[in-house]
């Protein structure tokens, strides 16, 4: 079966500084498959600078790898025929981090609803197209007669980013691609937003890549989940799992930062890690690692299948089987699920 979307052994370099000699690796060997007929919704998560950004790009065809490549249906993105580029809009669909960035403020928002409706031929009259305009609103939480004939800036964040999950809705893609959705709108609103998600990927079958830093809003919507730091997995599989015990180093401290009201934090027992000196083909969390050996300092682990639905890219697991990158998605949707 052709995926709907697959990154294979992707790396994303940026260069910049004089003449452009610095060197930044974005996303390095990456491998991850959308399978269209076992929709999912799969957490990115990570701190600033892991690729989750890059990713989302990547996949929405917003950049090209510098070694790899990005397929749609089995072709190379970036190769596609116009009809194969049209088919590729319909079926894969962003929601950003900030949504006053899509708007034309020269527009009424009406017009980011009725120019999908109008372009891909949703509706049989514009009396059809206006009717699913408004019942897509509804089923996002937003009453028409107050959303449309408005102007992006007379609108709350919250308001805009429902009518993107509208926008979403109404086309009915394959899969949305959602960078860090709510991380701009008030809390009260998250749950209505996440909920949507939700309710897109169980009603219609739709899989969704939910981008966040957010650990907690990751665990409440997402089925599996991916560990990214520095540009590589650190930790892959059921979100349940990861959440609840996560197995790499890094993980584990992504968790531990999580606040809790009832945690008193005793500064006194945390203890900085001593400098060590790492290779460039070393582990390259090494530096911040608690368990790292001197092997980590000169090699970078693979990631280990410590559990049929889990990975993790540390040599503590090197009993376990090592699970190629391509085969990442065998611990993100198991068979049978």
């Amino acid at each position: 079966m052709t995926s709907l979307i697959e990154l294979r052994d992707v790396t994303k370099v940026f260069h910049g500084g004089v003449l452009g000699r610095e060197r930044n690796v974005a996303l390095e060997r990456f491998s991850f498959t959308i399978d269209p007929d076992r929709p999912r919704v799969t957490a990115v998560v990570g701190e600033s600078g892991s690729g989750k950004t890059t990713l989302a790009r990547l996949l929405l065809g917003l950049i090209q790898p510098t070694e790899g490549e990005v397929l749609f249906k089995g072709h190379n993105l970036h190769r596609l025929s116009s009809a194969g580029r049209r088919d590729f809009r319909h079926h894969v669909q962003a929601i950003f981090q900030d949504p006053y960035e899509v708007y034309n403020p020269f527009y009424r928002v009406d017009h980011v609803l009725e120019t999908p409706v109008r372009k891909f031929g949703l509706a049989r009259s514009k009396a059809d197209g206006h009717a699913q305009i408004e019942a897509a609103l509804r089923a996002v939480g937003l009453q028409p007669e107050e959303i449309l004939g408005r102007f992006p800036h007379q609108l709350s964040g919250g308001q805009r980013q429902r009518i993107m999950v509208a926008r979403a809705l109404l086309l009915r893609p394959r899969l949305i691609v959602a960078d860090e959705p709510v991380s701009m709108v008030d809390a009260s609103l998250r749950a209505t937003i996440l909920g949507s998600l939700r309710k897109l990927h169980e009603e219609l079958g739709i899989s969704i890549l939910y981008i966040t830093h957010d650990l907690a809003t990751a665990y409440q919507v997402a089925d599996s989940i991916l560990v990214l730091y520095r540009a590589s997995v650190a930790e892959a599989g059921d979100v349940g799992l990861v959440v609840k015990s996560p197995q790499h180093p890094y993980t584990q401290l992504l968790i531990g930062s999580i606040p809790r009201v009832s945690t008193v934090r005793d500064w006194a027992t945390e203890q900085p890690q001593a400098e060590r000196e790492i290779s460039a083909d070393g582990c390259k969390f090494a530096d911040r690692c608690p368990l790292a050996m001197p092997r980590c300092l000169t090699a970078a682990p693979p990631l280990f299948q410590t559990e049929p639905t889990r990975a993790a890219a540390c040599f503590i697991y090197e009993n376990a089987p090592v699970l190629a990158g391509a085969k990442v998605a065998t611990v993100l949707m198991p068979a049978g699920v």
